[in-house]
Formats: structure tokens, C-alpha cells, sequence
């Protein structure tokens, strides 16, 4: 039963997985596209993995993203507003039960907090210490630190 009292028919949790592409795979972080998505599949059913990126992005990590299970989505601009788009859509049209957002980003703060007033269970996941940011950590009802 999920929080608004209905069935899923096949009582698995429908999970939404958004990877800010620009903030967290990064030489810095060593972020493995393979663990976030088996982290998301331990959760539930992925319903959407989606790999955000911008127009700087090299053919080889658009190919590592869709050879990994990933939408890529690639922007001509900032990433965070086609992101939050994205995850705040789902989470009100009732596409998912899990919303899960990959940053260090502030910016999602909004996400993560319309999507937990729409019974949606949040998770920020950090891709590691120094790039973890305490706002997202304490918005989501749950997070973690690669």
C-alpha cells in the first residue's frame, strides 16, 4: 500500500532516479553510474533513470549514461532547472513512489520538498563528503553519501 492507501499491483515501489550529470561525475567524486543505478534498484521497480546533461558533455559519457540504462538528457544550458521539471512532474502526476535526486545542489531543496508533500518518499544521495550539501540531506527523508 503506498501513502495515499492504494495497491500497487505488484506491491513494489516505483522508483524515479535523477542524476545531476555536471555536479556529480566529476574527477573528484568517482561517482559509478552502475551502483546508483542497482542503489535505485534495490528501492523498487526503476520507473526513470534519467542522466542529466549539459551541451559540454562528450559523446563517450552519453554513450556510458544510455549503455548503463540512463535517459540522457542533454540541455543547452543549465541542467537543474530541466531536472527539477522532470522530478517535480513525476512526483505530482503520481509516476513514482520514490524520488531519488544525485546532487550537491541546493537547488533541489523545492524538489525534494513538493515531492514529500505529495506522499512521495524522498532521497538525496551525495557523491561524497566534500560535495554533500546539508540542505538536500535534511529536506530528504532519507539520504546518502557515496
Amino acid at each position: 500500500m503506498d501513502l495515499f492507501g492504494r495497491f500497487r499491483s505488484d506491491g513494489r515501489t516505483r522508483v524515479g532516479l535523477y542524476v545531476d550529470g555536471p555536479n556529480v561525475l566529476r574527477d573528484e567524486f568517482d561517482v559509478d553510474l552502475d551502483e546508483l543505478r542497482e542503489l535505485a534498484a534495490a528501492e523498487g521497480t526503476v520507473v526513470a533513470a534519467r542522466l542529466y546533461l549539459d551541451e559540454h558533455a562528450t559523446p563517450k559519457l552519453i554513450q556510458a549514461g544510455e549503455a548503463r540504462g540512463f535517459d540522457v538528457i542533454t540541455t543547452s544550458g543549465d541542467v537543474d532547472v530541466r531536472l527539477a521539471v522532470d522530478g517535480t512532474k513525476a512526483a505530482v502526476a503520481d509516476e513514482i513512489d520514490l524520488l531519488i535526486v544525485v546532487s550537491r545542489d541546493t537547488d533541489f531543496k523545492p524538489v525534494l520538498e513538493r515531492a514529500a508533500r505529495r506522499g512521495v518518499e524522498t532521497m538525496a544521495i551525495a557523491p561524497g563528503e566534500h560535495g554533500r550539501s546539508d540542505a538536500l540531506q535534511n529536506t530528504a527523508h532519507r539520504s546518502l553519501t557515496l
